[in-house]
């Protein structure tokens, strides 16, 4: 959430931000009202509760008893205003950047670098027709288990997800991260923190029946909660974070959401790191550059798009998307993110540092380095061959064991 000084003191700035990222401005019109109200209130609990003191002191009952009936008026209304105050205060979302692209929507997101694309002597088949022609992955028996949008990776499609796994956390590990399992449960104040919704449009959380818990959907969520109300002296901390993700994608079918590409559970290596303010542009920029080499490494054709201010969502205030050719559609489909949320979620999740005479609210950053349902589409349709066999990316046969997959 956003600093309430800093709102007061910059109310155009916010509100011109709020704006570009295309929300409304009502609730920081009301918000202001009730910050205006929330603060004559505690002034007045806070001068009445020294003169109940008073009278204490003085033992004069006829006094305190008149005090304590004014207090036992005001303080649930100033108890109702605070509960409002935060609820509108969450809703407000994270300023963009300077830098960010001022757009409406996905529309007028920005290319800042594209790959050449794969070109074929024959029509490439998509990844649902290879995976069933090569015995690789199974919808129907997973819908009937789990439901739809579920899937099984078998033979050696379940080997290339370990395989992609554990590149990804090699990957990092040499680029000095610490790799981390991650729980793949998380308490609301976690989930709520980082900014994943269990309700409305934009929902993406499983709640736990009769639980504060839900399952994550991404290991971001459970990284950020790792260092929750701490104050951190050794910065930066760069963590690679490996879970299973959870998420309803409520509302959100499309054109290309069939197959692996938008489904309810995958696995995903995830960058996170905690930095002090000034390394934040430069750590984006680091995970960016990750995201792109080890796709490089892969082989796979990419291009970069930088988010516009209407497609940057709550927490951001810059994101770049990564996203692969994909054959089999014909498009590019995106495969990676990397966001920086400068102190939102820090202040959030109460996480600050404290280095020399220099302190504050953390600055957080988040990328994914390789999402493996994503992943493997990319890798079936761009190394897709003739007689329907699929070549392995040579960086991943060492963890394979083979270099190819052939029709069964």
């Amino acid at each position: 959430m956003l600093d309430i000084n800093f709102i007061r003191e910059n109310i155009d700035l916010v509100r011109k931000g709020v704006s570009n990222k295309g929300y409304s401005v009502d609730g920081l019109d009301r918000l202001l009202e009730v910050d205006q109200k929330r603060r004559e209130l505690i002034t007045k609990v806070d001068l009445l509760r020294q003169q109940r003191n008073l009278a204490a002191d003085k033992k004069d009952i006829e006094a305190g008893k008149k005090i304590k009936e004014e207090l036992s008026q005001i303080e649930p209304e100033l108890e109702k205003l605070e509960k409002e105050f935060k609820n509108l205060l969450l809703q407000i979302p994270n300023i963009p950047s300077s830098n960010a692209p001022i757009g409406k929507d996905e529309s007028e997101n920005k290319v800042i670098k594209e790959g050449e694309k794969k070109k074929f002597n024959f029509t490439p088949k998509d990844h649902l027709e290879l995976g069933e022609s090569l015995d690789i992955i199974d919808f129907e028996s997973a819908a009937k288990v789990a439901g739809s949008n579920f899937y099984y990776l078998k033979n050696e499609g379940a080997m290339l997800e370990v395989a992609l796994v554990h590149y990804g956390l090699d990957f990092l590990r040499n680029k000095g991260y610490t790799p981390v399992i991650t729980p793949d449960l998380a308490r609301e104040k976690y989930y709520l923190g980082t900014g994943y919704l269990p309700k409305g449009p934009e929902a993406q959380i499983y709640q736990i029946a009769d639980s504060d818990l839900g399952l994550v959907a991404t290991s971001e969520i459970t990284l950020a909660g790792m260092h929750a109300d701490s104050i951190l002296d050794d910065l930066p901390k760069k963590y690679a974070g490996y879970s299973h993700c959870f998420r309803l994608e409520a509302g959100a079918y499309g054109k290309y959401s069939k197959g692996l590409y938008r489904v309810h559970q995958f696995t995903k290596v995830e960058m996170f790191a905690f930095v002090s303010p000034e390394d934040s542009e430069k750590t984006h920029q680091e995970f960016l550059s990750n995201e792109e080499e080890f796709f490089v490494s892969l082989g796979i054709p990419f291009r970069v798009l930088e988010m516009c201010t209407g497609d940057l969502g709550s927490q951001a205030v810059r994101k770049f998307d990564l996203e692969a050719w994909m054959p089999g559609r014909g498009e590019w489909g995106e495969v990676t993110s990397t966001s920086n949320t400068s102190d939102f979620q820090a202040r959030n999740l109460n996480i600050k540092f404290k280095q020399g005479d220099k302190s504050g609210f953390v600055h957080t950053l988040n990328g994914t380095l390789v999402a493996t349902s994503r992943a493997i589409i990319a890798i079936l349709e761009n190394f897709q061959a003739e007689d329907g066999s699929v070549k392995i990316p040579e960086a991943l046969q060492k963890y394979t064991g083979f270099s190819e997959i052939k029709p069964k």
